[in-house]
């Protein structure tokens, strides 16, 4: 799919594909320390936006959800 290594996501709005809601920006990203893997990104939640990958302020999107990345916009599946 794509590689998992020093992507920039710095200023890319994360949209969802099944409703087109906009997320929010990118805040950061997880990673597993031992591949150097991306894991997830984080986006700044929502109280409106309620759903099992929420939590507390963020919406914690796992990578399997990623389904393009683009200049500027990330879409997501959740």
């Amino acid at each position: 799919m794509y590689d998992k290594k020093g992507l920039d996501f710095k200023h890319k709005e994360v949209i969802n594909i099944r409703d087109a809601k906009k997320l929010g920006f990118v805040q950061d990203v997880t990673a597993d320390f031992e591949t150097g893997t991306i894991t997830n990104i984080i986006v700044p939640g929502n109280n409106k936006f309620f759903n099992i990958f929420s939590t507390g302020n963020e919406i914690t999107i796992p990578w399997s959800s990623i389904r393009v990345i683009g200049d500027e916009i990330i879409l997501v599946d959740i």
